[in-house]
Parts: C-alpha cells; sequence; structure tokens
C-alpha cells in the first residue's frame, strides 16, 4: 500500500487538524465538520492527481481548446456517520460520483476494553471496475476499513482502491497494509504514533462522530 502523508509538508490543512484536535474550537459542531470537509476536499484534490485523465477538445465562445478530464468511474463510499463530511468534501470535488454508504460500529460484547467491528448498512452501486475512494475520518486500528472492505466484495472488484482519512495511528496503517492490495493507496493528513487500551488515536482528537453529531447510546 502507497501511504501519501499529506503533513510530511507544510500546508494550509495543518490549520484545519489542529482546529479539529483543539477542545475549544470541537464545541462548534459546525466549525468541526467543515473543517473536516475542508480536508475532504484537499485529500480528494491530491488523490485526483493520480487518476487516469483523457484529452478532450471543448468548445469556447472565442474557439476551442484542449482539455484533460477525468475518466475513472468513481465510488465515494463513506462509513457511518462520521464519515459524511469527509464524503462531502470528497463529492465537492468528484462532483458526478456514484455514492456508497456503510455502516460500521464498535461493539463491546464483554462491556470491556475489548470490542469488535460490526457492519450492518450497505447501500451501494456495482463496483466491478470502478476507482473506489473508501473514507473515513479516523484510521486507529485499521479494523473499520478492513472489515468494510471486506463486506463491498459482494459489491464487485474495483479497478483501484484509494482509502481516505484524516487522522490515523500508526499501527492502525501497519494493519491496513497487511490486509489491502499492495497497489491500493491510502490518503491521510497526519499519522500518530499510538492507540490508548481502549483502541483511541493518541493525541488524536476524539470520537470524530460525537463531535460531528453528538453522543450516541452504546450498545
Amino acid at each position: 500500500m502507497q501511504v501519501n502523508h499529506l503533513l510530511e509538508e507544510n500546508s494550509i490543512a495543518g490549520k484545519f487538524v489542529a482546529q479539529l484536535r483543539d477542545v475549544e474550537i470541537q464545541k462548534d459542531r459546525m466549525r468541526f465538520r467543515r473543517n473536516i470537509e475542508r480536508l475532504g476536499e484537499i485529500l480528494g484534490y491530491e488523490l485526483s492527481k493520480q487518476l487516469k485523465f483523457s484529452a478532450k477538445n471543448i468548445k469556447t465562445p472565442l474557439g476551442n481548446s484542449e482539455v484533460q478530464l477525468p475518466e475513472s468511474e468513481i465510488v465515494v463510499c463513506s462509513i457511518l456517520r462520521a464519515g459524511l463530511p469527509l464524503h462531502n468534501g470528497l463529492l465537492n470535488y468528484f462532483d458526478d460520483a456514484e455514492n456508497s454508504f456503510i455502516s460500521a460500529y464498535r461493539h463491546h460484547p464483554n462491556n470491556d476494553e475489548h470490542f469488535e467491528i460490526v457492519v450492518e448498512y450497505l447501500a451501494s452501486p456495482s463496483l466491478e471496475g470502478k476507482t473506489l475512494i473508501l473514507a473515513d475520518p479516523m484510521l486507529a486500528t485499521g479494523g473499520s476499513f478492513v472489515n468494510v472492505m471486506n463486506a463491498l466484495k459482494q459489491m464487485g472488484t474495483p479497478k483501484e482502491i484509494h482509502l481516505v482519512a484524516v487522522i490515523g495511528a500508526e499501527e492502525g496503517i501497519a494493519h491496513l497494509k497487511n490486509e489491502f492490495p499492495e497497489d491500493s493507496k491510502l490518503w491521510i493528513a497526519t499519522i500518530d504514533k499510538e492507540l490508548n487500551d481502549r483502541g483511541y488515536i493518541i493525541p488524536g482528537l476524539g470520537d470524530a462522530g460525537d463531535l460531528c453529531y453528538g453522543g450516541k447510546l452504546q450498545h
């Protein structure tokens, strides 16, 4: 798997990540969602450079112009619910993409720190021969991405796979490298070094879904 780490170089994306992490700015849910959306736009722009393009001649009011346009058939798939703002950011740039949605949550069967990733809902077009962009803002253990990809196999085999995340842990990225094809690509804004004993990214930012949309009842 090729890892594309956005903040290996300084850019305005660092400001949006900083605001996502800040406990005071996090109180503004609209701003939190918008910053994830912004990062989706930036990551989508970077991702677009590796898509397949072809030449097309278009007519302008004053003549003709040859342009390069993407020809990939794209499906943007987001993991509910935290993935929705990231999905919107990607869709702002890939506005003619098809859309897929899937649920994944942490289930604690013994009411302790041990959890399993449960996938319950899937709505998706065919993925056969298409470019799949799979989006989830937080890449902790990597379990959500792996389980979701396994659930999506029934929808066909994508031509290429791009994973998009805002913050990830080194451990989760290592897990993805073992589970995803070598030619798949990860696009991520920033990478943290560790997980705590509950599987949350440190320093991370907390629970992205709760910060976007409010608290939830636990399963």
